[in-house]
């Protein structure tokens, strides 16, 4: 592979997207900090000025890398709350979470909980992008909720920015106890409790 800056008009010798992939894992496995550019480069298969070149500094690798996972995560995020009823889409997303926690595919965990909760001032920025990717979430969550309580579909007096923020707790949660070997079954089961505490009145 040429260790030459690519040029306008002249295709890259990688594949961008799968690159970005590589270096979300390596990210996911070590966090921000603890992904060294020697561990990066080898794991996406492009030479130091090729990372430079292309994504400008480890910094920036890392946000692009964290955008494309989002684009999944959001996808996943979107579908699970597109269900017909307050329950049902509590269900999907909390039950989706411990299965996307649990793959085979990837890193045990989640990338906005591993990548850098914890950081060195001189890259508070990190956190501060897992944070804003978290919020994300939060809001979207907050919002399918705003929507059952306009429609009657929450128990009366249920804050549903206070139910969003303890949905998403509960699924930061599981990703910590995934990321410690908890297994699919067992945050399954803890799924099965929080529905049960958080709208006892559903089936």
């Amino acid at each position: 592979m040429s260790t030459e800056t690519p040029t306008i008009g002249r295709p890259r010798a990688f594949d961008e997207e799968a690159v970005l992939d590589r270096a979300a894992e390596v990210f996911w496995r070590h966090g921000y900090e603890g992904a060294s550019m020697t561990t990066l480069t080898s794991a996406m298969g492009i030479n130091r000025p090729s990372l430079y070149a292309t994504f400008g500094s480890k910094e920036q690798l890392f946000e692009r890398a964290f955008a494309r996972y989002r684009e999944t995560q959001l996808a996943q995020v979107r579908a699970a709350l597109d269900q017909p009823t307050a329950y049902a889409a509590i269900e999907a997303f909390l039950r989706s979470s411990a299965d996307g926690l649990t793959a085979d595919d990837h890193p045990l965990g989640c990338l906005s909980i591993q990548g850098g909760l914890a950081c060195s001032p001189e890259n508070a920025r990190i956190s501060e992008v897992l944070a804003a990717g978290r919020a994300a979430n939060e809001a979207a969550v907050a919002e399918r909720l705003s929507r059952a309580a306009r429609e009657g579909d929450l128990p009366p007096g249920v804050d549903h920015r206070a139910l969003a923020r303890f949905v998403m707790a509960l699924s930061e949660g599981f990703a910590v106890h995934a990321a410690s070997g908890t297994s699919r079954e067992d945050l399954q089961a803890s799924v099965d409790i929080a529905l049960r505490a958080l709208l006892p009145s559903q089936p």
